[in-house]
């Protein structure tokens, strides 16, 4: 019971960062080694109207890149974390132990793999760096143009084989496929939809926005000391978020292990947060509406939801409707399992990979 309930911390803690699940027999990834940088940005113009002289964007890369006989990249993987995360998470037992190894779909002896820090996140520029709510406001847009930037301008990437994305970069991969249609060859959403953020999703966004800039030691994002209340809300609703009714009631079956599970989940949460950065980060999907344009997606698209999915049920019917726009989308939803874990599956790559393979299978050229 101890294991199961560590498991389970984990895994809810981090639903928006790096989900642990149940290791299976996997490669390890103990054995990668990523090569680490930084590429700056200057004279960033934000869509708010804001600039930055500078934007700093951190990265990892895994792999090497191929060229055809005209220059062009041949191999590049694009991976793209969610909200509150960083590109380290995808180096993973559950994620790099199963996708990344020899013989793996992506296997890196093979494919140049970028996993970003997005921007507001891990080491790439961020309100908690000095400005603090003096940061510029920033969007999904902004950090896909960011990513763009990296990649063609900081490693020289032309093209994408592949661009896959968890959560908040699940959204992302919608916004590439709009805004640059010919830079990949297909594109795996894996948990979101491809509309508005509205009904219970936007208000637990909202609630948390609300909770952080109301709480008085917040002082208009110019604390010292971390407030505590606005680090107490933001921590609650990842927990909410990232549960799964299934998965929880069977690891916390008293009230006692649920109570415990809760005390350790919010001191393991809050312990690394930062307010003003969690409260960007949030609100930075205040204007996401890819809905209107995924008729201009051309790339093929394997889209994945699991039915356990908190921030996005599936009663709503959203992701079979909005499928039917584009011209080459599949929908996948995977139902409730012991295999699945919430919003949290979407890093769990064994849970999906079949999929993930006949995506590269079916976009070969």
């Amino acid at each position: 019971m101890a294991r199961a309930i560590r498991i389970l911390l984990f895994s809810l803690l981090t639903s928006f960062l790096l989900i642990a699940v149940p290791i299976r027999a996997q490669q390890n990834p103990a054995a990668l080694s990523p090569q680490e940088g930084d590429f700056t940005l200057h004279d960033f113009h934000f869509k708010s109207g804001e600039t930055l002289a500078e934007v700093r964007m951190h990265y990892y890369t895994l792999g090497k890149p191929a060229k055809d006989s005209n220059g062009h990249t041949t191999n590049a993987v694009l991976i793209l974390h969610g909200t509150g995360g960083t590109g380290r998470q995808f180096l993973s037992p559950v994620f790099a132990g199963v996708l990344f190894g020899p013989g793996q779909l992506l296997d890196v002896s093979r494919y140049y793999v970028i996993l970003p820090d997005n921007i507001g996140h891990g080491k790439s520029s961020k309100p908690s760096d000095g400005m603090h709510a003096h940061f510029p406001q920033y969007d999904y847009d902004d950090m896909v143009a960011a990513q763009h930037d990296l990649l063609e301008k900081g490693l020289g990437v032309d093209h994408l084989r592949l661009v896959l994305g968890t959560s908040m970069g699940c959204m992302h991969s919608w916004v590439w496929g709009e805004t640059f249609p010919n830079f990949m060859d297909a594109l795996m959403p894996l948990a979101c939809l491809p509309v508005q953020i509205a009904g219970r999703n936007r208000a637990w966004r909202d609630m948390v926005i609300q909770g952080i800039r109301q709480d008085p030691d917040w002082k208009g994002g110019d604390y010292t000391t971390e407030p505590r209340a606005a680090l107490q809300i933001s921590a609650d609703f990842l927990i909410i978020a990232g549960g799964a009714p299934l998965v929880m009631q069977k690891n916390l079956p008293t009230r006692d292990a649920a109570d415990q599970f809760v005390d350790n989940a919010v001191k393991r949460s809050t312990a690394g947060l930062d307010a003003n950065d969690f409260l960007y980060a949030v609100s930075s999907s205040r204007n996401y509406d890819p809905s209107s344009q995924l008729d201009k997606i051309t790339a093929p698209v394997m889209f994945i939801n699991s039915a356990d999915d908190f921030i996005n049920p599936p009663e709503l019917g959203i992701a079979e409707r909005e499928i039917k726009k584009v011209k080459n989308g599949h929908f996948i939803l995977l139902p409730i399992s012991e295999k699945t874990h919430g919003h949290g599956t979407h890093t769990d790559a064994a849970v999906w990979q079949e999929h993930l393979k006949e995506l590269l299978d079916s976009s070969q050229h």
